[in-house]
This record gives C-alpha cells, sequence and structure tokens, in this order.
C-alpha cells in the first residue's frame, strides 16, 4: 500500500497581538517619514514621533530600542519601496530585452529620487550614521535587494558580450570588487567586468544625485537631456547602445 504525503499544515495566521503589534510599527514608521519629509532627517527622533502619535517615548521603546532601529527599519522600508518600483519598471518590458529593461529602471529610480528628495537623501547622501548598511544592520539586505534589479540587469547585459572591460585592473580595485560580485546572480563575472558595473552605476547614481540634490539649479532648467546623454553613454558601455 502507498502511503499518501502529508499536506503541508497552513501557516497560523497571526494573532491580534501579532496584527496590533504590526500595525503599530507601520504607524511608526510612517509617522517617521512624515517627519523626514516635512522637517528633515534631523527632525527623525523617538520623542518626536512619541509626541507626533500621541505616546509617551519609554512607550516607543516597546517597538524601537533605539534611535538606530527606528532609523534601520525606516531605511529598510524605502529600500524595499524602491526596489519594488524598479521591478515594476523592468516587468513593463519583456525579460528577453534586458537593454530596454535597464533603461525603463534608470529612468523610474530618477523619477522616485525628484518625487522623494529627502528620501532619496537618507538613503544615499546618509545624513544620518545610523542608515549605514553595513552586514548585521537591518537596512543591509533591503540595500541589496534594490541594487540586485540594477545588478542583475547588468549581469544580464554582460551575457550578451558586448561589455568591453579595462585590460588591466589595480591590485587595489581587485580586493574591493570581491564583495560586489558576491551579491552577483552570476557569480562567475570577471572582476573586470564587476569593475564596468561599479563605474556604470557610479555616473548614473552621480547624474541622478546631482538633480536631486539641486546641484544643476545654477546651470539647468531641465537636466533631463544630460540624465538621458548620460545613461545612453552608460547602455552603451554595458553593450546595448539602441
Amino acid at each position: 500500500m502507498t502511503s499518501r504525503a502529508a499536506t503541508p499544515a497552513a501557516p497560523a495566521a497571526p494573532t491580534r497581538r501579532h496584527r496590533v503589534r504590526e500595525h503599530a510599527l507601520d504607524e511608526i514608521r510612517r509617522t517617521a517619514r512624515r517627519l523626514l519629509v516635512e522637517e528633515g532627517p534631523g527632525a527623525v527622533t523617538l520623542r518626536a514621533i512619541a509626541r507626533e502619535m500621541g505616546m509617551t517615548a519609554p512607550g516607543l521603546y516597546r517597538y524601537y530600542a533605539s534611535h538606530h532601529d527606528l532609523i534601520q527599519a525606516l531605511a529598510a522600508h524605502l529600500y524595499d519601496e524602491l526596489a519594488t518600483t524598479l521591478a515594476a519598471a523592468r516587468d513593463e518590458h519583456p525579460a528577453s530585452e534586458p537593454g530596454p529593461q535597464m533603461r525603463a529602471v534608470c529612468r523610474e529610480l530618477r523619477r522616485w529620487a525628484l518625487a522623494h528628495p529627502r528620501e532619496f537623501g537618507l538613503l544615499f547622501a546618509k545624513p544620518l550614521t545610523d542608515t549605514d548598511t553595513a552586514p548585521g544592520n537591518a537596512a543591509h539586505d533591503p540595500g541589496w535587494r534594490f541594487g540586485g534589479v540594477i545588478l542583475e540587469l547588468m549581469v544580464r547585459l554582460w551575457q550578451r558580450g558586448g561589455i568591453r572591460p579595462p585590460a588591466d585592473l589595480d591590485a587595489a580595485w581587485i580586493t574591493q570588487l570581491h564583495e560586489v560580485r558576491e551579491h552577483l546572480a552570476d557569480e562567475d563575472v570577471p572582476l573586470e567586468v564587476v569593475y564596468v558595473f561599479v563605474a556604470c552605476w557610479a555616473r548614473l547614481f552621480g547624474a541622478i544625485a546631482v538633480e536631486a540634490f539641486g546641484h544643476l539649479d545654477f546651470a539647468l532648467t531641465d537636466p533631463e537631456p544630460l540624465f538621458e546623454h548620460t545613461l545612453q553613454d552608460v547602455l552603451t558601455t554595458l553593450g546595448d547602445p539602441n
């Protein structure tokens, strides 16, 4: 007689206590984000959030033990939001077209940065040391999920054979690039190609950040053509000039 495989048990429904706690954590993050947007990163304190929510500061410590934990939770949430937003832009194009997907992702990153300058600044200008994405911090994995949307497309462009990496790299580069390669979907990518990825990201991020932080206002009333020119150069470097 053959035995029938046991049906996996359905996951237990969240308890009311768990739901209440998750609701409180979400409200705290939303309040922190509102303070960030309205008043800047220095306003995002446990005391200010408690005041806005009608709580006592000690009461807030039941949810976040420190300012570091609070900012890490906010940064992790923003990285996840950004990763989801970029993935949605990517998926508007067929998976067989990494070039158009990359173009859409980069344009969406710029759009998000310009629509959310305070949030973009918290993540990438790092005005607070508590936003650090070092291993062990809550923002580490969400930060790499965001980066992974772009890196995965770079790997797929490399697999098409259009990237021309530099012939030689200084030994100091090699040591630094190993960590980046550990996060790639294809760990066979040569370090010289990983260098191209990092260099392209630096150009893209620079073009977006200098606009989002208002550092082109002295010269340009519409920086979009400059961004598009930079994006075209980056895609050409990645082997997809079309």
